[in-house]
């Protein structure tokens, strides 16, 4: 009976714990929530028209705060991933695939920089005014090929640069320089009409030309920068686009652009702001947070650095002592040698469990704030002290799955995985910890 008594207590903390964890991940998506941070951050109504065009996986939500708070005309279009769209009335939403774009996405960008060009009516004015929606996903979506490229090209080169390993800014560089919109090419477009880009960031450092790729915002890197990242992690460059990287098409608007000039941006949500928001919840449940901000990295190897972290607060009490709750944002990444099933946060998070093997005290989710962790229909999973323990009774082996990319199969086995459905909205991904004392 005493037995008994013991593991109920357990499993009520860890009940309790991993309540806790969703608690805080959603109140980090909420801090970024498009209908709640969007409006009050209109520009004034123009003299002339307004066109209100985007992309990401939080444009429906925002162009639905747009609606909702706008005074005045309005029409636009704009794009978002499957299953993330919203109804609205004067702004048009259309879906497209993602992470790898389809041909949805790539005739909603032609649309798009068609509107950018006044659609057919003589061209925008130095009175009208273009709002941009721009969040995390705009970069994949938006799948115009520049020059003569096909979009057969750019898929294959989107799903190279997903399985090796190359960060957010070097993947949105190599996507740049193949586009016909993306860095800063839409605002170009759209002169001498002003243009003001409202952005929900996905990328740490908040880097406006990062963001989706920087379509109204000038390109700071160049065709050079993008043959770099096709030799550093020795991607296969198909003729087509080693051609067309080779011709002067290739190259973006950059600083100083004159048809730049009148272009701004307004951020209006970032991974800090969601980072700030789950602290508050640890805070109030008696957790000291350690908000380590945006990392990048192998998920692996970030999972060994909070690993690290977690064994030290529980010890030695440092870098404070426990209770403690190890928050981290930014984007890792995975690169794919299994056949296995899942995104970077099951990947994180099985790498952390096999770090460290059942350690007590210890509690920890990983999530993507959209919802959607890589291609797959969960956010994320959590992890409790006894998760390996229980996957070995199930014959689920940790290290194994972890060989074969498999943390979906890991975490989904233990029916610990994280099911949000689409968030609307994207500052990637979530991490917390939490290390209560031994």
């Amino acid at each position: 009976m005493r037995q008994r008594s013991h593991f109920q207590g357990i499993r009520r903390l860890t009940d309790d714990r991993k309540a806790l964890l969703r608690r805080m991940f959603d109140a980090a998506i909420g801090a970024v929530d498009p209908l709640k941070i969007l409006p009050g951050r209109l520009p004034a109504p123009p003299k002339g028209r307004t066109i209100v065009l985007g992309a990401g996986k939080a444009a429906a939500a925002m162009a639905k705060a747009v609606e909702d708070h706008w005074d005045g005309p309005l029409e636009g279009l704009v794009l978002t991933r499957y299953g993330h769209g919203l109804p609205t009335r004067r702004i048009e939403v259309v879906e497209g695939a993602h992470p790898v774009p389809d041909e949805a996405g790539r005739q909603a960008a032609r649309r798009i920089l068609q509107k950018a060009e006044g659609d057919g009516k003589g061209g925008l004015t130095k009175d009208d005014l273009v709002l941009c929606l721009i969040s995390g996903g705009a970069s994949a979506l938006l799948a115009m090929p520049g020059g003569s490229l096909s979009l057969a090209d750019k898929q294959a080169v989107n799903k190279g640069l997903l399985k090796s390993g190359a960060n957010i800014g070097e993947m949105n560089c190599v996507r740049k320089h193949l586009s016909g919109i993306k860095g800063g090419r839409l605002a170009a477009a759209a002169h001498p009409a002003r243009v003001v880009t409202l952005l929900i960031s996905d990328v740490p450092g908040d880097d406006p030309s990062v963001i989706g790729s920087g379509p109204t915002v000038a390109d700071p890197t160049s065709v050079g920068d993008a043959i770099a990242v096709f030799e550093k992690y020795k991607m296969p460059m198909p003729d087509a686009v080693r051609r067309h990287l080779e011709s002067s098409l290739a190259e973006t608007p950059k600083p100083g652009d004159p048809r730049l000039a009148g272009a701004s941006t307004v951020m209006l949500g970032t991974p800090q702001a969601a980072l700030d928001a789950a602290a508050a919840i640890a805070r109030e449940a008696g957790y000291q947070p350690i908000v380590l901000g945006d990392l990048e990295g192998e998920a692996r190897d970030v999972a060994l650095v909070h690993a690290g972290i977690a064994r030290q607060v529980q010890r030695h009490g440092q870098p404070m002592a426990g209770p403690a709750a190890i928050i981290s944002g930014g984007e890792t990444t995975v690169t794919v040698r299994g056949q296995g099933r899942g995104g970077r946060n099951a990947e994180f998070l099985l790498a952390l469990a096999v770090a460290l093997d059942g350690q007590n005290g210890i509690h920890a989710m990983a999530g993507d704030t959209d919802g959607i962790d890589g291609t797959e229909d969960n956010a994320g999973a959590l992890l409790a002290p006894d998760s390996i323990a229980r996957a070995a009774k199930l014959g689920v082996e940790a290290k194994a799955r972890l060989a074969d990319n498999d943390g979906y199969g890991f975490f989904a086995a233990l029916q610990d995985l994280i099911v949000t459905g689409p968030t609307r909205t994207n500052v990637n991904d979530f991490r917390a910890i939490l290390v209560d004392r031994k």
